[in-house]
Order: structure tokens, then sequence, then C-alpha cells
């Protein structure tokens, strides 16, 4: 028997429509307002910011910076009043927390505002929670009016499926919901980014908005972490690939890109 249609929340109705009035016409073409990513210089390498209502995936190895960038997206809403979530597989809150201290970043201060959520989920919940149509997270989310996601990471989502078809199509439900609340949002993506071109699978290649790659490569004695913009969906991003350096407030890119020469030396 057919299943019928899941009613969609009130608010995520209302959000989709909000959503689609923040788009405004140009000479026939329709433009998005852009979110500004919180990473120094990085901005102005794809006009200004994320598209509003995006998915952006952030890929990298262990080490390359991958969460903080992603955590510095949610920084930035926090500083211009929006709502933020953080849904981790893995990370425990309170340890979660400590760390980020380290960048000066109380998110148990802006929890307790009601500005920040932080939501430790299996994959397996999150499995369930499509298939029941939103669940628990979409009732925060459209409740809290939140406007800014980071998930860390959709590694562990993925390996929850061994048919590459309901992979596909799982990734695409997921990422469809997020687009349905009116959210932008930064997933982490662990990938072996040891060489240009070898990154992603063609499911999280095709389903995203963008794709921003950490580099983290051994440069002689020490090793050094890059970042290049690898896609980004109605955007003229910068095609270089750009120095990126650890600060004591978080990731900072680099003003001038590497030359083909080093970028060639170092396999990229």
């Amino acid at each position: 028997m057919k299943k019928a249609a899941r009613k969609k929340h009130p608010a995520r109705i209302k959000k989709k429509h909000q959503a689609k009035a923040r788009r405004t016409i140009r000479a026939g073409k329709i433009f998005e307002k852009r979110v500004g990513s919180g990473i120094p210089n990085f901005d102005g390498l794809i006009e200004g910011g994320f598209e509003k209502n995006s998915i952006n995936i952030a890929a990298g190895s262990a080490g390359s910076g991958k969460s903080i960038f992603a955590m510095q997206f949610l920084i930035e809403g926090l500083k211009k009043g929006e709502k933020c979530l953080y849904v981790s597989f893995e990370e425990q809150k309170e340890h979660f927390y400590n760390n980020m201290l380290d960048f000066g970043w109380d998110l148990k201060g802006s929890e307790e505002k009601g500005d920040f959520s932080f939501l430790q989920y299996t994959p397996e919940k999150v499995r369930l929670m499509l298939e029941e149509g939103g669940g628990s997270i979409e009732s925060a989310v459209l409740t809290k009016k939140i406007s800014r996601i980071v998930i860390d990471s959709l590694t562990s989502f993925a390996l929850l499926f061994n048919d590459e078809l309901e992979k596909r199509q799982s990734i695409l439900n997921l990422f469809n919901m997020i687009k349905d609340w009116g959210c932008t949002c930064v997933a982490t993506l662990d990938e072996n980014s040891s060489a240009k071109g070898r990154v992603l699978s063609s499911n999280f290649d095709i389903e995203s908005d963008s794709i921003i790659v950490l580099y983290y490569l051994r440069r002689g004695e020490r090793r050094e972490r890059f970042l290049e913009v690898l896609k980004m969906r109605g955007t003229k991003h910068s095609s270089k690939i750009y120095p990126l350096e650890f600060t004591s407030r978080g990731l900072v890119v680099h003003k001038n890109a590497l030359s083909d020469q080093v970028a060639f030396k170092l396999g990229l």
C-alpha cells in the first residue's frame, strides 16, 4: 500500500517561503544574499560568502582544520545575532566546549542565552530522522529559528549504507531537508585530500552546492595547511590554492595564493 504523504510542519513551509523572499532579481538573474563564513580573507574568494540556504562541504584529512572551519562559520552567525546548531556524530559536548575555549569561543554561554544548540546524534538517529521526515531535529530548528547548521561529520553517516544508490538518495534527502528548513549548512567530510581531483565520492560532489578542500601536507620538515575552493554553484570563485594558518582566534586564509609552480611541487 502506498504511504500517505507526510504533512509538512507549518514553520517549515513558512521558512521556505521566507528563503525565497530573500532572493533579489537584477537584470533577469536571481541573486542570493551571501552568508559570511567568518574565515578572514575567505569570503573575498567566493563573492562575499556562501549562498543562503546552501549545503557546503569542508573536506580534508585529520588535522586539516575542517571542524574549526565549520565552527567559525557558526561563530560568525552568533556575532550577527543568528541562531546556530552544531550536530556532532562523535564528539562529547563538554569536551567540545572546552576545546573551543582555546579560541575564545564561549559556547556554553551562547547556549545559556538560547543562541547556540549542540546535538550529539548517532548516524543511526539521523537515518531514523529521515525516515520520520524530520523528527526532533526539525522541531528544534524550526522552534528556535535556527539559520546556520554544522554537521560534523558526513563520513559516519555515509558508512551506514552499503548500497551506493541508497547512500546517494539518503544524502540527497538530508540535504533537501536542511534546505526546506531555510538553513545554510557547512558539513565536514573526512577525506584524504593529498592530491587534487581525488577528493570526494560522486555522491557528495553532485549533491552539495560547494566543496572547500583543506589540505594538510608535509613541506620540508613540517606540515602546512592549504585551502582550495573546488566548486561553488552560482559563484565566480577563485581557482587558486591559498596557505591556511591556525591562529589563537581560528583559521586565517592568506591573501596571496600559491604560485602554480609551488602548487605543482606539492602535488596540488
